[in-house]
């Protein structure tokens, strides 16, 4: 399956134009460097991870054993990109990384610190939208890739263990700090290259690594004593994983949560011939096929349901999470007018048993949106190429991030008192004046009055109005001056104008919170307490979206 990553001659000859798109639209992202972590079960990190994306042949794509995120025709990862993904609806996404040639050959194997840094930027790109995150250390097991070396047959397991070892030990003192949000993989599809039964002595190599990983990062300090961690079996493999070939969790004797924080990870291409292999025999699968010559002879979905069900009984009902970290099916629409909706159906069914069955799914994106690729966005523009595949796994998610409220949980017949996040302040119309131009300020209340309540109007297309209380309750919108797009406009009340200044979307949050857009602004920007200001009469404003709890908003319902 590794070849649904490496494209080395249609990449190699992208190269050169693909390093000259830049940081589009990129500006300083929040990190994840939480004051408090959630320290979230098994049920909770399940549901708050929701449906994700893999952000595939971009940080583990390398030239020569030298990593560079262009090098197989990628444009450079930018924050438009990212709000893309969480729009569209995704609520985590998993960031492979390789570090291959930027790890020192000095007996502390030091990884090249601009190397870290541009993950860090990358990650902080995602938590920024308020994404659960997952890196790993990707294609330095791959026998196929220039540089690789983290290999279970390898002659010096001594050796690759002190690197291994210093290589994570590494990362997970970089990102310590990080909040929940934040989850290590140790590894990927890691195997001796051989396709069919594993080699127990070299399955053993890998519980040895799984367990070094885990005592690594555990000690490492910070948050890394009770963060998730993320652990694969033989080549991310479900029956080479669940069945008895060799694998065993590791002990965690060093985690300080309270219960178990280890996840599985498996992946899952199953039939191949529909999903991975680049030819026109099999390009239709489920009940959507309408030509029996052009499914496979076997994965059908009792087979999917068969699989996800031994992950379940296995390891979830043991209080392990299983990621699917890789899914998807490549694109053969240009062979068989019925492809794009067989792979919705395939994505769609994947969803739904991941869900059912206590695991988190994670499509493999590659970037390629032609023929053969898995991409689901243009990657220069952001732009959602396959909505049909985007659409089946957000019916299956409703509440995974979309740009608008699809939980259902805005009662429009009750009024809302709106609490920020950061100072536990209300939303309040200064001075408790219906007039049109009134400013609205945060302030302390002990009780609802008309001036700090809200109804919630959607307009059909899903926005909302945002009615204050005020008068007659159907009069005064909330708005953002002038309806203009720049950072620290003003927002107040006034009478309805029919115009994009009071129309909002409202994107829930992993804590329960919601972040309110404004359409004025594209739905780039939200509505916020100037300079995350906790003292009353702090001003709403609006900004650019970056994360922060003065951008959040707790719906209190009256």
């Amino acid at each position: 399956m590794r070849f649904k990553k490496i494209f080395a001659v249609v990449m190699a000859a992208a190269v050169t134009l693909s390093t000259l798109n830049g940081f589009h639209g990129f500006s300083a992202p929040k990190t994840a460097k939480a004051a408090s972590f959630v320290n979230l079960n098994q049920s909770q990190i399940t549901s708050a991870m929701g449906a994700g994306w893999n952000l595939g042949n971009q940080l583990e794509a390398s030239l020569n054993g030298t990593p560079n995120e262009t090098s197989w025709g990628n444009p450079t990862i930018n924050a438009n990109l990212i709000k893309a993904v969480k729009n569209a609806g995704f609520r985590s996404i998993r960031i492979p990384v390789s570090y291959l040639g930027k790890i020192g050959s000095n007996s502390s194997y030091t990884i090249d610190s601009s190397w870290l840094n541009r993950v860090q930027q990358v990650v902080d790109m995602c938590i920024a939208n308020d994404l659960y995150v997952i890196i790993n250390m990707h294609g330095d097991g791959y026998h196929s890739v220039d540089g690789g070396w983290l290999f279970c047959d390898g002659s010096n397991q001594t050796a690759i263990r002190a690197k291994y070892k210093a290589c994570w030990k590494q990362i997970a003192t970089r990102f310590q700090s990080y909040d929940q949000h934040l989850i290590f993989e140790s590894m990927n599809e890691e195997f001796d290259g051989t396709y069919g039964t594993p080699n127990r002595t070299y399955y053993e190599n890998i519980n040895q690594l799984n367990q070094i990983f885990v005592d690594t990062v555990r000690t490492s300090g910070g948050n890394n004593a009770k963060r998730w961690l993320m652990l694969p079996g033989w080549n991310t493999n479900v029956n080479y994983t669940v069945g008895d070939y060799g694998f065993r969790v590791p002990t965690d004797n060093n985690c300080t949560a309270g219960g178990k924080r280890i996840m599985i990870s498996v992946h899952y291409y199953d039939p191949w011939g529909f999903c991975g292999e680049e030819s026109t025999t099999a390009t239709q699968w489920g009940s959507k096929a309408n030509n029996s010559s052009k499914v496979d002879s076997w994965g059908d979905e009792s087979y999917l349901k068969s699989q996800f069900n031994s992950l379940y009984n296995k390891f979830c009902s043991q209080g392990y999470p299983v990621v699917i970290g890789e899914y998807g099916a490549i694109d053969k629409s240009a062979f068989d007018s019925n492809n794009t909706a067989c792979r919705a159906e395939f994505a769609s069914k994947v969803c739904t048993y991941a869900k059912k069955y206590g695991c988190i799914p994670i499509w493999w994106d590659n970037g390629v949106t032609g023929t053969y690729g898995f991409g689901l966005f243009n990657r220069n523009t952001g732009a959602v190429t396959q909505p049909k595949i985007i659409n089946a796994i957000t019916a299956v998610y409703p509440s995974s991030g979309n740009n608008s409220d699809s939980t259902g949980s805005i009662d429009t017949g009750k009024t809302y008192m709106l609490k920020n996040v950061n100072s536990g302040l209300y939303m309040d119309v200064c001075g408790a004046k219906a007039v049109n131009g009134t400013n609205v300020i945060q302030y302390s209340a002990s009780k609802a009055k008309a001036n700090n309540t809200w109804k919630f109007v959607p307009d059909g297309k899903g926005y909302y109005y945002i009615y204050s209380c005020l008068g007659d309750g159907r009069t005064f919108l909330l708005d953002v001056s002038c309806n203009s797009s720049a950072n620290g406009t003003n927002i107040g009340i006034y009478k309805n104008t029919n115009c994009s200044a009071q129309l909002y979307k409202l994107v829930k949050n992993s804590d329960g919170s919601y972040s309110i857009y404004t359409k004025s602004s594209g739905c780039k920007s939200v509505v916020e307490i100037a300079n995350a200001n906790r003292s009353n009469n702090g001003n709403v404003q609006q900004w650019v979206y970056n994360g922060h709890n003065c951008q959040k908003w707790q719906l209190i319902a009256q």
